[in-house]
């Protein structure tokens, strides 16, 4: 699937679909509503308006319809001293089991490496097992979990931690 799509960064209306993408699935599915959708917006925007190329990814996935279909970030204002944080990594239901998360991971990784980042971070929360899997293949370790999220009471936090190397 992957070879149908366009990789881009931000274009008009970015924003809005990623955020959209969020929902489509962690409303349903988790019960998340305009608490997640609003601290997702804030943050987003907050992020866009000081987006460098020099230090933060922003990457999009478009299908042939020009649908978004998948992104992820790598937020790196704060990475000498906190580490890189990699955020906002959604693929639509269409898109899932076809390699694109894959893909999306293989390029924020491959921007931490010429970015020379020497670590980075994310934070999820307990029960996206095939993300987590990903997440660890990729070289992300647990080193945090347990606290509720602000979303959600039934929904326990984690922080994973990248050090620079994948896992062999």
């Amino acid at each position: 699937m992957t070879a149908h799509l366009t990789f881009d960064g931000y274009r008009p209306g970015a924003l809005a679909a990623t955020i959209a993408l969020h929902m489509a699935y962690y409303a349903p599915t988790w019960g998340f509503g305009a608490a997640f959708e609003s601290a997702l917006a804030r943050e987003m925007g907050d992020f866009m308006a000081r987006l460098d190329p020099a230090r933060d990814l922003f990457l999009t996935a478009y299908d042939r319809e020009n649908h978004l279909v998948g992104t992820i970030t790598v937020d790196g204002e704060n990475a000498t001293d906190d580490g890189a944080r990699v955020r906002w990594f959604v693929v639509s239901e269409a898109a899932r089991g076809h390699g694109l998360g894959k893909r999306l991971m293989a390029e924020a990784i491959h921007f931490l490496h010429a970015r020379d980042y020497p670590r980075a971070y994310l934070t999820t929360f307990e029960g996206l097992d095939t993300a987590r899997t990903l997440y660890e293949r990729n070289g992300f370790r647990l080193v945090e979990g347990g606290a509720a999220t602000a979303w959600s009471g039934d929904v326990r936090s984690q922080r994973f931690e990248w050090s620079g190397r994948p896992r062999p």
